[in-house]
C-alpha cells in the first residue's frame, strides 16, 4: 500500500466532521433544530468563531439550513459531494489580516505624503452614500487597503495585501457576508477606514496601527452574533449578497 501525504486540517473542519458524523449516525435526523452555537462551543472545549465557520462550511455543503433568529436545522444531504474551496476559514484570515495590515498601516504612518492622504481621502468620499454590498463598494473597500500599503513602496507587500483581501471572495466567506454584511456595517466600516486614514496623517504610527487593527477585529465581531440572537429577515430571491466589508 503507498504511503500517502498526510494533510492537516483546520479545526473548523475537524468540527464539521464531527457534525456530519452525528447527521450520519442519526443523532441529528433531518429537520432536527441544532443546540445553539454557545453550547456546542462549551461541549467541544473550542471556541465560538470555529463553531461558526464549521457551520458556514455546513451550510454551504447543504447539510444544514441556516434560519436567522431561529436556529440551524439538519438538511437532507445533497448527492452531489462537496467540494471544499478553501482551507482557511474566515475569522483565520480576517485574524492574518490584522497582524499584517496593523504593521503595514504603522509603517505608512512613517512614510505617508500629502499625496498618499489625497489618495485615500479620494477613496473614502468615493465610499460615501453607497449601498452596500455591490461589486463597486467591495473594489473601493480593497483599493483602501492596497493604497495604503502602497505607500510603502514595497510592490510584493501591495500584492500580499491585495491577495489576501481576494481570499474573501469564496462561496463560503459569501454566505457568512450574507447573514452580517448591510448598510449599517458599511457606515460602520468606513468610519473605521476614517481613524486609519486619521492615524496616517497624523504621522502616528502607533495610532494607525491601532486603528486598522481595531477595524479588522471589529470585522470578525461583526461575524460572531448568533444567528439566534439575530432579528428575523424577509427571505431574499437569490442565494444572498456577494460582499464583505473589512
Amino acid at each position: 500500500m503507498p504511503i500517502e501525504t498526510i494533510v492537516p486540517r483546520r479545526l473548523y473542519r475537524q468540527v464539521a466532521e464531527q457534525l456530519r458524523q452525528l447527521f450520519d449516525s442519526g443523532e441529528f435526523a433531518v429537520g432536527d433544530r441544532l443546540p445553539p452555537e454557545r453550547e456546542l462551543a462549551e461541549r467541544m472545549g473550542i471556541s465560538r468563531p470555529t463553531i461558526r465557520e464549521a457551520l458556514i462550511a455546513l451550510e454551504v455543503e447543504g447539510r444544514v439550513r441556516i434560519r436567522v433568529g431561529s436556529g440551524i436545522y439538519v438538511t437532507e444531504p445533497s448527492r452531489i459531494p462537496a467540494n471544499p474551496t478553501t482551507d482557511e476559514g474566515p475569522f483565520e484570515l480576517l485574524r492574518a489580516r490584522e497582524f499584517v495590515e496593523g504593521a503595514v498601516a504603522e509603517e505608512a504612518a512613517r512614510l505617508a505624503t500629502p499625496a498618499d492622504i489625497a489618495a485615500l481621502d479620494d477613496i473614502l468620499a468615493r465610499m460615501e452614500g453607497k449601498a452596500h454590498p455591490n461589486h463597486t463598494t467591495i473594489g473601493l473597500d480593497r483599493e483602501f487597503h492596497t493604497t495604503i500599503a502602497s505607500i510603502l513602496g514595497n510592490a510584493v507587500l501591495v500584492r500580499v495585501i491585495g491577495d489576501l483581501f481576494d481570499q474573501r471572495m469564496n462561496p463560503f466567506f459569501e454566505r457568512l457576508s450574507s447573514y452580517f454584511e448591510d448598510p449599517m456595517t458599511w457606515d460602520a466600516a468606513l468610519q473605521e477606514h476614517r481613524l486609519v486614514r486619521d492615524g496616517i496623517a497624523a504621522r502616528d504610527p502607533r495610532g494607525a496601527k491601532q486603528a486598522m487593527q481595531d477595524h479588522l477585529r471589529k470585522s470578525q465581531e461583526r461575524f460572531s452574533i448568533s444567528f439566534r440572537d439575530m432579528a428575523p429577515v424577509a427571505p431574499a430571491s437569490g442565494e444572498g449578497k456577494s460582499g464583505q466589508t473589512v
